[in-house]
């Protein structure tokens, strides 16, 4: 998995790009959106292994989940934006997914789960997988893995968000 910072970083963006008028509650609920799918490393402790549907990057990492979560989120806190919340809390979900399939560990990303109980990561694995623990993620491994996530998403976020400033600020002037 990329880590919590990633997703999260990732979601705020996804959030300013939609919606420039962003309210903190729809930006609060798509980063926890976003870092949500990995609530699944908690059935490692019932005993559920990674390759079961409910294991690690299983059905919490579907298309499916993502859906059902953002109905469920824009029904009940979109008030009289439900669409905008449906797409941005729906992209944050699928976010995580997405992340997760460029990373270089784990055993795939279960995008279809449950009609396909297959695992998948995509061709280009560029983003170093996050150990699951804090104690790990401080580390030599942790440090390489904000590298990673330094140079593929945050660098990306950033000058989309600056891109994003300074394009409302010409539009001000005008």
């Amino acid at each position: 998995m990329a880590s919590v910072f990633g997703h999260g970083f990732v979601a705020y963006t996804t959030a300013k790009v939609i919606d420039s008028k962003t309210s903190k509650l729809l930006l609060h609920l798509a980063i926890a959106s976003a870092m949500l799918p990995d609530i699944d490393v908690l059935a490692f402790k019932f005993g559920v292994p990674y390759a079961h549907p409910f294991g690690h990057r299983g059905f919490t990492h579907s298309i499916l989940f993502a859906v059902l979560w953002s109905v469920l989120l824009a029904f009940v806190f979109g008030k009289n934006r439900k669409q905008i919340f449906f797409i941005v809390i729906f992209l944050s979900t699928l976010s995580h997914v997405l992340l997760d399939a460029l990373t270089t560990g784990g055993k795939g990303v279960g995008f279809f789960i449950p009609f396909i109980n297959e695992r998948y990561f995509f061709p280009l694995k560029i983003i170093k997988v996050s150990p699951i623990g804090v104690k790990q993620f401080f580390s030599e491994w942790g440090m390489q893995v904000i590298i990673s996530e330094l140079i593929y998403i945050a660098i990306p976020c950033s000058i989309i968000l600056i891109t994003l400033s300074i394009a409302k600020k010409k539009k001000a002037w005008t």
